[in-house]
């Protein structure tokens, strides 16, 4: 595996690729990789022939200075399960390759981005697309591959790249999951046995809505998975909607897509799932 920490070095070494004719898969992560993430990479390689992986906690997108310092950086770690997943390019720049300094960005994708997430982690898309943006611009792939689990964040980058008209195809994989439900996610480090009991709550609430789920009904199983939330010990409840998977507006008759999607406190670690009802 190649490993990169400047842009200039990363572009030679892609151009040398293109001209080759060969295609790019890339999956930006912040690190701390999990099965998820190998998830992801493993379906870069089956659908492309160079797979470029980036590791960068980006500061642009974190609303909480305590949040973005406790984030995990277990680089050693992560460098060796890209290796055995069979990598081809690592991606790790400084924070001062990626941003001047002072930088402006601003990309209207109107309410998408004030909703759900949006509402609680207000500019953190804008982040998320200024950062996304600067690495498709030096890795320039043919695809890019993100987590169901972050299904709202796949929706404001699809919504950028048709914006900014860029010639590359997400691709949305699926959540992968611990063999108790739990959604693999690189802040699952920070919770305690207690926590990480209390958390199983989420995936039980959603799959018990994809179950029982009625048309009819979306009100009152909204409700019902609320009040399995609430009543698990350490968990403070921060929204579950049962929205249309295109609009993230509540879900009706019309919606052809229909999501749940839960974000919730578990002790002191805020985690999100979802799970795609139809």
């Amino acid at each position: 595996m190649k490993i990169f920490t400047t842009k200039n070095e990363l572009r030679q070494y892609l151009q040398e690729v293109n001209k080759a004719g060969q295609t790019i898969g890339f999956v930006p992560t912040m690190g701390a990789l999990h099965l998820g993430h190998l998830s992801l990479l493993a379906q870069a390689r089956q659908q492309t022939d160079v797979t470029v992986c980036s590791i960068f906690v980006n500061p642009t997108q974190f609303n909480d200075p305590k949040d973005l310092e406790k984030y995990p950086r277990p680089i050693a770690a992560d460098i060796e399960k890209l290796q055995q997943a069979g990598c081809h390019v690592l991606f790790n720049p400084p924070v001062s390759e990626m941003y001047a300094g002072d930088e402006h960005w601003h990309l209207d994708i109107g309410e998408l981005e004030h909703l759900l997430e949006g509402k609680f982690r207000p500019g953190h898309y804008q982040g998320v697309m200024q950062v996304v943006y600067k690495l498709f611009d030096m890795v320039k792939p043919d695809k890019a591959f993100f987590g169901q689990k972050d299904y709202q964040q796949v929706m404001v980058i699809s919504r950028m790249v048709a914006l900014m008209n860029l010639p590359v195809e997400i691709v949305m994989c699926p959540i992968e999951r611990e063999a108790d439900g739990l959604a693999m996610s690189s802040r699952n480090i920070h919770l305690t046995t207690d926590d990480r009991q209390h958390a199983l709550i989420l995936s039980k609430a959603l799959y018990a809505t994809q179950s029982g789920f009625n048309i009819n009904r979306i009100s009152d199983i909204q409700h019902e998975a609320a009040a399995m939330i609430n009543a698990e010990p350490g968990t403070v409840l921060e929204y579950f909607e049962i929205a249309d998977g295109d609009t993230l507006h509540a879900a009706n008759q019309n919606s052809a897509k229909i999501v749940a999607l839960v974000a919730a406190k578990v002790g002191a670690t805020r985690l999100i799932d979802n799970v795609i009802i139809r």
